[in-house]
């Protein structure tokens, strides 16, 4: 069964996607750790960290479009789940720090010997263990989803209203992590890890390890949401996005399908945050941020909302070009940005991606219709001739 589900997955474009994603987990890390930096083929660790981000924020991006391009949930929350994986590796990594620390206190970390904390709360015992650690990545995000999925998709919030939701949602938690009595670092947040199982997180063999796991990781949940999406659940999610009302009259229960995506899309986005700060060496409230959230908006149609490979395309080319523009016209990046946005929407309705699957579309039935219209007339051909006897 699990073999059948996999295979539905491994359509054209999605096996082309992932051994790309196999060659660079493979070929980057490669590059920076055998190449001579004198090399032209060599990749320094600050180029490898900062695709690394790039790759957790395709990640996150195939995570919307999971909801948004199949299901039809315009979440402009996925920066509070993706934070809140950030959060759980952030706590794991801190744990790690033991007597290292400023303060030297082998169990309390420095901001709450700072705040004159008397002892570690309870939410943080645990995260000394990478295993319980890991499972807070994607049960913390998860949780909330499905609390959040099961009081608004019940009481069936639709369209503009449930993304407003959402974003009061990422909104409200940023600003409780801001508290420093929260305990989560308050402004600074968490930072100046160390080690992460054993090894050291700036050391470059570690760096190598963090980029590889998030290509494949980025891999292995493309070929999840291309199983979901290309199964017969996908047929009655794409159902729910263009048809809710019919689905409905079809006797399927629409909720649980919008909250069964909901979920697997939060775990998703609680992964790329958790791969993402050892990468950064930080973690704060900022992540919380609604308009982080938009971005990733931007990325998925910039890419192709539903197409599952535009929104990672979106994502490093618009991260990219973000990281260009900000060191070389600082001042206009937010007018770029708004600009790319507004002719994406204007010019490219379907993104990069979908525009280019219409065009082949198109084309193939153009082709199609001439090969008919090609076939008839050689039909013909035969009776004509009959006729002139």
């Amino acid at each position: 069964m699990i073999t059948s589900f996999i295979l539905r997955a491994l359509e054209g474009r999605i096996v082309m996607t992932v051994a790309v994603l196999a060659a660079v987990a493979l070929a980057i890390p490669a590059s920076n750790l055998l190449l001579s930096p004198d090399s032209a083929l060599h990749v320094p660790t600050y180029a490898m960290s900062l695709m690394g981000k790039y790759l957790c924020y395709a990640l996150l991006a195939l995570a919307l479009d999971l909801v948004w391009g199949y299901c039809g949930i315009l979440s402009l929350g996925h920066g509070a789940f993706f934070a809140l994986g950030g959060y759980a590796m952030g706590m794991y990594l801190m744990r790690q720090i033991g007597s290292r620390g400023v303060y030297g206190n082998p169990l309390l970390p420095d901001f709450m010997v700072f705040l004159n904390w008397k002892e570690l709360p309870w939410f943080w015992h645990g995260f000394d263990m990478f295993w319980f650690a890991m499972l807070m990545v994607v049960v913390v995000p998860g949780l909330l989803a499905f609390v959040f999925g099961w009081f608004a998709f019940r009481s069936r919030v639709n369209g503009v209203y449930l993304s407003i939701i959402t974003q009061a949602m990422t909104y409200a938690l940023m600003l409780s992590f801001f508290r420093n009595d929260m305990g989560f670092g308050g402004n600074n947040g968490l930072t100046d890890y160390k080690e992460i199982l054993g090894f050291s997180v700036q050391a470059d063999g570690t760096r190598a390890v963090l980029f590889a796991l998030s290509a494949l990781m980025l891999a292995l949940c493309l070929v999840l949401a291309s199983a979901i999406t290309r199964s017969k659940f996908g047929k009655v999610l794409v159902g729910v996005r263009d048809a809710e009302s019919r689905v409905r009259f079809l006797g399927f229960r629409v909720e649980n399908i919008k909250l069964f995506t909901f979920v697997v899309s939060a775990m998703m986005a609680g992964i790329a945050g958790a791969l993402f700060v050892p990468q950064v060496g930080i973690i704060n409230p900022g992540e919380f941020a609604p308009a982080n959230s938009i971005e990733v908006v931007v990325w998925t149609a910039v890419g192709g909302r539903g197409t599952l490979i535009g929104p990672i395309i979106g994502a490093v080319l618009v991260n990219g070009g973000k990281s260009f523009f900000t060191g070389a016209f600082p001042e206009l990046w937010l007018y770029a940005l708004g600009a790319l946005f507004i002719g994406v929407t204007l010019f490219l309705p379907k993104g990069i991606v979908g525009t280019v699957q219409s065009v082949l579309a198109a084309r193939r039935a153009v082709k199609a219709a001439a090969g008919r219209d090609a076939s008839e007339n050689d039909d013909r051909a035969p009776s004509q001739v009959q006729a002139a006897e």
